[in-house]
């Protein structure tokens, strides 16, 4: 990646608070912010009804779907922290000095289609992998890049997924609502960075390519954060106390031994 697509990240005007901690619990996901917990916006996502399609997936492979699951995010994380690097300026190699693979064929496939991505339409980066809050709405996560393509502010969510969720929409509108509490500036568009595409080919009118799409929400912004305040409301009536579980019990122990 050549300098020319790097920029300095706008200037905060909420800053991120001292004692900031992401807790990760096999449940659940909190950001600490002055003493307060706020939940992750996927946590509080997961309220979001999963639909007949997700019903359908469950009974059709039964207890094979925790498995599956857990393959799906590993193979998700794998390819975000391959991005990552890749921004950062780092060079990827399918093989090992061994001439072993070190990555999954599928996994590596994907990344190869967000470097099409980026080589394609060069954005200039303004953040990767930024921590975004909401005072408002008591949420916060963190939102996979910032992009300026074509002159436009982009708020991007990478996705690995075999299908589209709704959810998806309502993602990038709540970073892009975090992201205009924390930096005053409002994002022009909202996007999926999806890797998983059935697309085969790059479109005039459409940013694609081939295994890859930057899907947008048919919806407004408006309309999707005015659903995503719903879904909130709705978790914070199942989850009133806003605390991870650890902050009901001790959270280290130590034995004092003698002389």
């Amino acid at each position: 990646m050549s300098k020319r697509n790097i920029k300095r990240s706008y200037n905060r005007i909420l800053e991120i608070s001292k004692d900031a901690q992401q807790i990760t619990m096999p449940d659940s996901r909190y950001y600490r912010r002055n003493g307060e917990y706020y939940p992750s916006i996927t946590y509080v996502l997961g309220t979001y009804p999963k639909g007949k399609y997700f019903e359908d997936w469950l009974k059709k492979v039964g207890y094979s779907a925790d498995h599956i699951v857990r393959k799906a995010a590993d193979e998700g994380t794998q390819v975000h922290e391959m991005c990552e690097a890749f921004l950062l300026g780092e060079e990827l190699q399918f093989l090992d000095k061994h001439g072993r693979p070190q990555y999954h064929p599928d996994v590596w496939q994907m990344f190869l289609r967000f470097v099409d991505f980026w080589e394609e339409y060069n954005p200039t980066l303004i953040e990767t992998e930024v921590h975004l809050f909401s005072d408002e709405l008591k949420v916060a996560g963190t939102c996979d890049l910032v992009l300026e393509i074509d002159g436009e502010l982009w708020i991007v969510d990478l996705k690995t997924s075999n299908h589209l969720q709704t959810t998806y929409d309502l993602q990038t509108a709540i970073y892009g609502k975090c992201y205009e509490e924390c930096y005053g500036k409002t994002a022009d568009r909202y996007g999926v960075l999806w890797l998983k595409s059935n697309k085969r080919k790059a479109a005039k009118d459409k940013m694609q390519g081939k295994g890859w799409e930057m899907y947008e929400s048919s919806r407004s912004q408006e309309e999707n954060l005015d659903i995503f305040k719903t879904v909130k409301t709705l978790f914070d009536l199942e989850n009133p106390t806003h605390k991870p579980a650890f902050t009901k019990f001790r959270t280290s122990a130590r034995r004092i031994l003698g002389d």
